[in-house]
């Protein structure tokens, strides 16, 4: 009551870090907390939920596998949903309160993705239309990351970062966890940046081998003579398409110059590429 008390305005952060120790000494307090948390945070006053929001966040950097485990469970990220749901208390919750409950599920598929409840939690959100799109964390949000981390944490792929972060979340001054939370907000972004790319890798690459096997078969047809005068026209239009695929496969050839795998997909979609253009011109032309 007292670490989310919403009389007042700013967050205790004694009660927080004496909540936390409590969860942590408590032999049921991981399973306990995460249901007294949900309760603050579906309250109908704004500052009651934002500081309960706070200490939840502060509970995963703080209390544990065992804390993450129960907050994994769709029996938790249910709770949070009835929050942003139409159908349960998103008519009245503030926007504010629905904006922070959906930047810590959105922080959570960052920090968890071995977690696929949670994941499968956030699409759905999506799908609904309750989340239209990710939500940009804002500077002075503290975003805490899982300790431990994960096997597969972002952190693990840069020991220095890794290091700096651990000995900024140990400290007890407030300027210290803001640029922890710098950190991990530009690592997340680093990270998200990278993911943007390997998509934009992935889907070209199936988009120019989709599109030089229609072209195959049509041309194919072409030759025959049995090409109708519809499909003559969505040939021409693969071939414009291919063609404009072309600059972009350079574009991402670029990018991925540090990973020798990556890059060697690309190249090979390009000579695809550049054999189905040649046949087409060649069948075409002629």
């Amino acid at each position: 009551d007292k670490a989310t008390d919403p009389s007042i305005p700013e967050e205790n952060w004694e009660c927080i870090q004496r909540f936390c120790d409590q969860v942590n000494t408590d032999i049921e307090g991981p399973s306990l907390a995460p249901r007294l948390l949900a309760h603050k945070i579906q309250s109908p006053q704004e500052k009651e939920a934002l500081h309960a929001l706070t200490v939840l966040e502060t509970c995963v950097n703080n209390c544990g596998e065992r804390f993450h485990n129960e907050i994994a469970k769709f029996r938790f990220l249910n709770e949070l949903i009835k929050v942003l749901s139409p159908k349960y208390y998103g008519t009245w919750s503030s926007e504010k309160v629905k904006s922070r409950v959906t930047e810590v599920i959105f922080s959570w598929t960052v920090w968890f993705p071995q977690e696929v409840k949670i994941r499968d939690a956030y699409q759905m959100l999506k799908k609904q239309g309750i989340v239209k799109e990710d939500p940009k964390l804002p500077e002075d949000k503290i975003l805490p990351p899982p300790s431990p981390r994960p096997q597969n944490s972002i952190f693990d792929t840069d020991e220095e970062k890794s290091k700096l972060l651990a000995r900024l979340l140990k400290s007890n001054h407030p300027e210290d966890l803001q640029a922890a939370n710098r950190l991990i907000k530009s690592v997340i972004k680093e990270e998200q940046e990278k993911s943007a790319k390997v998509s934009r890798r992935v889907n070209a690459i199936s988009e120019v081998s989709e599109n030089v096997e229609r072209m195959d078969r049509l041309l194919e047809n072409y030759k025959r003579q049995e090409l109708s005068k519809c499909d003559q026209e969505t040939l021409q239009n693969l071939f414009q398409r291919c063609e404009k695929l072309r600059p972009l496969l350079f574009r991402l050839a670029s990018e991925t110059v540090d990973d020798d795998e990556a890059l060697a997909e690309i190249l090979q979609a390009n000579d695809r590429l550049t054999q189905a253009l040649r046949q087409y011109r060649q069948v075409v032309g002629s």
